[in-house]
């Protein structure tokens, strides 16, 4: 019995330390989480990282498990910055409309990113302006 507390309080004392260790290594990878309704990342790679990435991977390539969640790597769908946009403003089968939850330059920024990564090379980048207008024309 005498082993067992010290070598409970080793444990859980490499357990706090532990997990304080994993917390600062968030911390560092990655941007801050947004809070509440609205989006707070900037550029689309925390954007991506932040708000994409958890459905459909760090990679773009997409999974399946409980929903599919298509890749966006090599999309030829992509090459239409209309299909992104509209897929962000009105929301894609189980895809929620996340573009409402975006500025304008928000929008511009991830679908510019999602376009010109994952072995995607769309060029014709899009301005936060074709993204207020897609905003006006997916409002019901």
């Amino acid at each position: 019995m005498r082993l067992l507390a010290p070598l409970a309080l080793t444990l859980i004392v490499a357990a706090a330390v532990g997990s304080v260790a994993l917390a600062d290594d968030a911390a560092v990878k990655g941007a801050p989480m947004s809070r509440g309704w609205v989006f707070g990342e900037r550029g689309g790679a925390d954007l991506f990282d932040n708000v994409c990435a958890a459905c459909h991977q760090p990679d773009g390539k997409g999974a399946v498990g409980a929903a599919a969640y298509p890749p966006l790597a090599g999309d030829k769908k992509l090459a239409s910055a209309d299909f992104v946009l509209n897929a962000l403003f009105k929301g894609l089968r189980g895809m929620p409309p996340l573009g409402d939850m975006m500025t304008d330059g928000q929008v511009a920024d991830v679908v510019n990113y999602v376009r010109t990564h994952f072995g995607n090379s769309y060029a014709d980048a899009v301005s936060a302006s074709q993204a207020a207008t897609a905003r006006k024309t997916a409002a019901p």
